[in-house]
């Protein structure tokens, strides 16, 4: 194999030696989107019972509203859909970007906005990974790549890397281009969500130092413990 296509966000912070991810194509919406019939969090009645796989959703959901019964769901999309649509749940958590990019948008309830819910580094983002040696495939590849979304990934991905946390940790990374540069979010909570940290920085420069920066000022404000917590917990 010469050339691997992921989803960014299930690329693990350290890579085998002799690989890099070598190009991010243009980003898609890396919000999540509430499916279900209420339009926001805040109209799901009490008690709603909300599915999703991902720790990171959970503890945000019951963070906002820890009245929910956020419960496991497993499956592709459609499977989630079928789900739902058969009244296991009162509404799922989904990638808006999956959704449209298997044509499904209509399915898409209410978007959740980065300023209270993280979504997940790297959502939305495809990551093209090689060989370091290949010169040869990394000059096709960075043909197709963009700045904007391969500076975003850098940025996530450094968040990740120095809080030393994998994709089945409740951690959320964004970053979003603004005139300073990038504006950089990120959440750690436990998967209870009863209790967090969020932080945030902005500026230009380095990418990559802009989230060591970010997750730096989180760990100094007791994000290590929430993780070490939560790792226990799920053990």
């Amino acid at each position: 194999m010469d050339l691997a296509v992921h989803s960014a966000k299930d690329v693990p912070a350290e890579l085998p030696e002799g690989l890099a991810i070598i190009a991010a194509p243009p980003a898609e919406d890396a919000r999540d989107t509430l499916v279900g019939k209420s339009g926001s969090l805040d109209d799901l009645p009490e008690g709603a019972r909300v599915g999703t796989s991902s720790l990171r959703r959970r503890s945000q959901l019951l963070a906002i509203r820890p009245d929910l019964q956020v419960v496991d769901m497993r499956g592709n999309v459609d499977t989630r859909l079928r789900k739902l649509a058969d009244g296991d749940y009162d509404a799922i958590v989904l990638a808006l970007a999956g959704l449209r990019r298997l044509g499904r948008d209509a399915e898409a309830g209410a978007v959740l906005e980065v300023d209270d819910f993280v979504p997940a580094a790297g959502q939305g983002i495809l990551a093209l990974e090689a060989r370091v040696e290949n010169s040869k495939i990394a000059e096709v590849a960075r043909q197709l790549n963009d700045e904007t979304a391969a500076a975003r990934l850098r940025a996530e991905r450094a968040v990740v890397k120095t809080l030393g946390t994998s994709c089945y940790t409740p951690v959320g990374v964004h970053a979003r281009t603004v005139d300073a540069g990038l504006k950089l979010d990120a959440y750690v909570g436990l998967p209870d969500g009863s209790e967090w940290i969020r932080d945030r920085v902005e500026g230009a420069g380095d990418a990559e130092e802009l989230g060591t920066k970010l997750a730096e000022r989180m760990l100094a404000a007791g994000a290590g413990e929430i993780l070490r917590t939560a790792a226990s917990r799920s053990a």
